[in-house]
């Protein structure tokens, strides 16, 4: 097995109290890379701090963020990357509100476009310059296999995710000669909190079972079983590392093959 080694590399991971964020945040420190880990909840990025491993040379600690409030998000960022540049930046949001696009208001879709698009553009703003120093850097957008294949039920999600998507297309392209990769996850139905929340939506629409709505799913995955958190920060790694030098602009799915495009 090849290792994936990241010390001496600071890690921020965004969206980090929970799921797929905080299986990251372990996996990059496994691997040996100081973490800043991002969110909104003081209490659970404390409980986590403490849980990730660490030696001797590593550093991580706590920015307690609101990715609703881009001036405060703004303000935190610059004050982070000026004694703490970002080598490796994860960036990852909660999901929008299942339903249809035709029934979602304006402003759904304008909270969406500022909790994804507008803080990941603030935060890789603030991270590129530490990248472009190290000559060295790592970008990671958590999004979903609807850039691919639109996700019934999602129609927020599947247009901002696609905004992501090419927003972070374009970024590969401008940053690649200073040895900078951008490249997006595309998680499948993940043992989340979210997965949970969209399982009760359809619950409620189709009038069905937990059990039932589970095999409905289950049904279009070939794996036929749902991803761990830790599935999907192991890809993460692997991008991170020295190891992806050479990996840039493209979507990776890990959905268990469920996405029927290539």
């Amino acid at each position: 097995m090849i290792p994936i080694n990241l010390q001496n590399r600071n890690a921020l991971v965004c969206g980090a109290s929970k799921g797929i964020g905080k299986a990251c945040a372990i996996r990059l420190a496994q691997a040996g890379a100081s973490v800043c880990i991002l969110s909104r909840n003081a209490v659970l990025l404390e409980e986590l701090l403490h849980q990730l491993p660490r030696t001797q040379y590593q550093n991580h600690q706590v920015l307690i963020a609101n990715m609703e409030d881009p001036n405060d998000l703004d303000k935190k960022m610059h004050h982070l990357v000026l004694n703490h540049p970002i080598h490796i930046l994860i960036n990852n949001t909660g999901g929008p509100a299942a339903g249809q696009a035709h029934l979602a208001k304006v402003e759904e879709f304008e909270l969406a476009f500022k909790q994804h698009l507008i803080a990941n553009q603030i935060i890789t703003s603030h991270a590129i310059q530490g990248m472009k120093d190290a000559n060295y850097g790592r970008i990671i957008n958590i999004i979903s296999t609807s850039v691919k294949q639109p996700i019934d039920n999602l129609g927020v999600s599947n247009t901002i995710r696609g905004a992501v998507a090419n927003w972070a297309k374009t970024l590969a392209n401008e940053l690649a000669a200073f040895h900078i990769t951008v490249n997006n996850i595309l998680p499948g139905a993940t043992r989340t909190e979210r997965l949970e929340s969209i399982i009760q939506k359809e619950q409620l629409l189709h009038h069905k079972t937990q059990q039932e709505i589970e095999q409905l799913l289950l049904a279009a995955i070939p794996m036929k079983r749902f991803a761990e958190p830790e599935e999907i920060a192991n890809a993460v790694a692997f991008l991170a590392s020295p190891l992806a030098a050479y990996i840039t602009g493209i979507n990776v799915p890990v959905d268990g093959g469920r996405t029927k495009s290539l």
